[in-house]
């Protein structure tokens, strides 16, 4: 065969191959759906399961291994999957460990689409999902079933704050699983982004974060992390991950690579600004509580201590019960520097009202919950901007 081309097939067959030895600090992002292989024997030899190779697009190129293991490290596990996002992350653990028959426990205070997700598993696929109060601790031990395969945990809950007692629940998971099958605990870990609680140290078989947050850090990325130190769990998971399709874009692996070097500076100075601005709103004869696991009355507190090493910058605070919806939701309205939006750990202030009552079954609290994202804008601003949005509550 000729080794001459026509110009069409040498628009697409370059000779050209850049030199090797290239080095720079950034992660270099590698696209593909289709892999290479250099012969047939090659390609029958690989297994996709393998992080030593590569076989196609859908389940890694070195970018998202790459991705994959930094997480891992910071969470101290040993195993990383990614998704497209922190639901899919969670619906991911959910398929890979239930089937009809089987029982999962949810706490209460649940970030809302995985309470979602635990009716549509109850009502349609015949999987008994259960909540349960998020201060339970050891107490747990009293709703564990005979066909009870999974616990969640949230840890704080990302609307009310609560913080659990993980290493009780694991005691009791391992208690239940002595002398029969497994009982899991997984935790969403995205409040403390791994940097401020260490859950495989408590006894957590699984990690879950949504890297939309902290780990990006600029707001623009959806993505969601499994992390396991299990390679059995990590091998029941990527069976499920395959089975669903799950993929993610090397583009956005990237912008969560770039933002890993400076996530812990980034979590600090929003957890020190969050702490001044929390402060300042206790204070304040508009709010009747803070819900800061940082501050002493907010349930949990004693176990942050414990526990934790930080707090980030989302906390929520109550307000005085003679302010009605409308006034809080004029309240919100009026801020400048706070946005609404959902979320939390870019570099934006957020605020957003959430009606609790609803969303809880036991919620003995009074008073319009607002939840806040402090972000990286100077906490004297942002204070300055909600004591002149507090001037809204009485206008007419």
């Amino acid at each position: 065969m000729t080794d001459r081309k026509s110009l069409q097939t040498a628009l697409i067959h370059s000779d050209y191959k850049a030199p090797a030895g290239f080095g720079a600090f950034p992660t270099a992002i590698h696209h593909a759906s289709t892999v290479l292989f250099k012969n047939v024997a090659a390609m029958r030899s690989r297994n996709w399961q393998d992080k030593n190779s590569y076989t196609y697009g859908l389940h890694g190129t070195p970018t998202s291994f790459t991705l994959e293991a930094r997480l891992a490290q910071i969470e101290g596990g040993e195993h990383c999957l990614l998704a497209p996002s922190g639901l899919a992350a969670i619906s991911m653990i959910d398929l890979a460990l239930l089937k009809s028959g089987d029982d999962v426990l949810i706490p209460d205070n649940v970030y809302n689409p995985n309470r979602e997700l635990g009716n549509w598993l109850a009502r349609d696929f015949g999987i008994s999902a259960r909540f349960y109060d998020p201060l339970a601790g050891e107490g747990i031990a009293d709703l564990i079933q005979p066909n009870t395969r999974l616990i969640w945990t949230e840890a704080p809950g990302s609307v009310s704050m609560e913080v659990p007692d993980i290493p009780a629940i694991c005691r009791a998971a391992q208690s239940k699983s002595a002398g029969g099958q497994k009982v899991y605990v997984a935790i969403d870990n995205t409040w403390s982004a791994g940097i401020a609680f260490r859950a495989f140290d408590y006894g957590v078989d699984i990690v879950m974060q949504a890297l939309t947050k902290y780990q990006s850090g600029g707001s623009d990325v959806l993505m969601g992390a499994v992390i396991t130190r299990d390679k059995d769990l990590i091998n029941r998971i990527e069976m499920a991950h395959m089975r669903l399709g799950y993929g993610v874009g090397m583009d956005d692996c990237y912008l969560v690579l770039r933002g890993l070097p400076t996530m812990k500076l980034r979590f600090d100075a929003h957890d020190a600004a969050a702490r001044k601005v929390a402060a300042w709103l206790k204070a304040r004869p508009e709010i009747a509580k803070v819900l800061h696991p940082a501050f002493a009355d907010c349930p949990g507190h004693e176990i942050w201590k414990r526990d934790f090493t930080g707090a980030g910058g989302l906390f929520s605070v109550l307000f005085d019960a003679r302010y009605s919806e409308a006034q809080t939701d004029r309240f919100i309205d009026s801020l400048k520097l706070f946005k609404i939006g959902y979320s939390w750990g870019g570099a934006n202030s957020l605020c957003v009202p959430y009606r609790i009552q609803g969303m809880r079954a036991n919620w003995r609290e009074q008073g319009q919950l607002v939840r806040f994202n402090i972000g990286l804008e100077d906490p004297q601003d942002l204070i300055a901007d909600i004591e002149q949005a507090l001037a809204a509550l009485h206008c007419a």
